[in-house]
């Protein structure tokens, strides 16, 4: 397939620390180092899925398909991913896209990878000639909710008590924003988390 406009975008060195750092399109070949981040930063503070274990589910399958997925690399190294698909698939739906999954190596947080991948999502979801993206996180996750905040998403609903997670019963929230031109002022900025769509693994 064509590669992406934005599968090469070189991000500043404050943006992941040192090094030289990009967020591209993912390859099969990031497989492994996808599996073993989505494992090493589960946590029920984002995720509602149990604990994986093995034998382990491939992380690319028919659904979960490299080309919806956006990695960060700095140094070689694989320092998170973000999963944009389409909302639905219904004809008058095809305006929307979806956030699904966002996760961020436990040594590169801090260092506004989090960030950097939101707004290459959004960047991406306009390439595709989307005007909303959604995504939905949980209640208990305030630091994700604080996220996507200051990245233009806000609270669209709220379903109170979704689910029961480690006894406890979790709020499922909706958020959302509207795609403006490049540039413009609500535009997340570069500077410096799973497939279940409730994933925010560290910024």
């Amino acid at each position: 397939m064509p590669e992406s406009p934005i599968s090469r975008i070189r991000l500043s060195a404050t943006a992941f620390g040192t090094g030289e750092s990009l967020i591209r399109n993912a390859v099969r070949e990031d497989e492994p180092a996808l599996a073993g981040l989505d494992r090493s930063v589960w946590s029920p503070l984002h995720s509602v899925q149990a604990r994986p274990q093995p034998p382990y589910d491939p992380f690319f399958d028919s659904v979960h398909r490299p080309e919806d997925f956006l990695v960060a690399e700095t140094g070689g190294l694989l320092a998170g991913y973000i999963r944009l698909v389409r909302a639905t698939p219904l004809a008058c739906n095809a305006h929307v896209r979806q956030i699904q999954g966002l996760a961020v190596a436990p040594w590169a947080r801090g260092q506004g990878v989090a960030r950097a991948l939101l707004a290459a999502a959004c960047e991406e979801a306009r390439r595709q000639g989307a005007t909303r993206v959604t995504l939905r996180v949980l209640g208990h996750n305030a630091p994700a909710r604080r996220l996507y905040e200051s990245a233009g998403f806000a609270v669209e609903g709220v379903l109170p008590g979704e689910f029961l997670l480690e006894g406890a019963y979790v709020d499922d929230v909706l958020m959302g924003r509207a795609l403006g031109e490049p540039g413009n002022p609500g535009e997340p900025g570069t500077g410096g988390g799973g497939s279940d769509g409730h994933d925010v693994h560290g910024a």
